[in-house]
């Protein structure tokens, strides 16, 4: 099984890729592939309505998304929305990328300010690209996060190891299907 899991911060501190690399963590105890992309590294072009198609992280990019069995996002919440550099990773995918595949998804919220709104803002995108955006999620605070933007705060990470618990067992259950 192969989970692509997307880190949606441009940011070079960021606590959603710390985020993003503790969820790969947890997939990688229970010994599945991961497949992971993070916007802030893996930098594409602006997206302009098919242009670029061609730039070598767009074609990691959609490649990575064609191999995925699932998927798990992470994003920052930047004024009540997801970043848009995730937003515009996501305008380089469609349908046939996520059709019939699970997503979880999971935001960092910036200091007792929330991130429900980013993951709301998530959800929708995700729905229009056919993806089976399950109902469970998480956000973190910053406080959860060390100096080097690692996820050290346990019950967190207890939480993101029930949501990769979560995201296999749908994902086993529609390959069986």
């Amino acid at each position: 099984m192969k989970v692509m899991v997307l880190s949606g911060s441009s940011r070079p501190n960021s606590n959603t890729r710390g985020l993003a690399k503790g969820v790969c963590a947890h997939l990688e105890q229970q010994k599945v592939d991961v497949l992971f992309f993070d916007v802030g590294i893996n930098e594409l072009p602006i997206y302009k309505g098919g242009e670029d198609m061609e730039h070598p992280e767009v074609k990691r990019l959609q490649r990575y998304a064609e191999e995925a069995d699932a998927f798990f996002v992470c994003t920052p919440e930047y004024h009540s929305g997801m970043s848009g550099a995730l937003k515009n990773a996501l305008d380089f995918l469609h349908g046939d990328h996520f059709r019939g595949k699970p997503v979880m998804i999971a935001a960092v919220g910036g200091g007792g300010k929330g991130g429900i709104n980013a993951l709301n803002n998530l959800r929708t995108v995700l729905r229009g690209v056919y993806a089976l955006v399950l109902s469970d999620q998480y956000v973190t605070d910053m406080s959860c996060y060390n100096d080097r933007c690692e996820l050290v705060h346990d019950d967190s990470r207890t939480r993101l190891k029930e949501m990769v618990c979560e995201l296999l067992r749908v994902t086993k259950a529609l390959k069986q299907s």
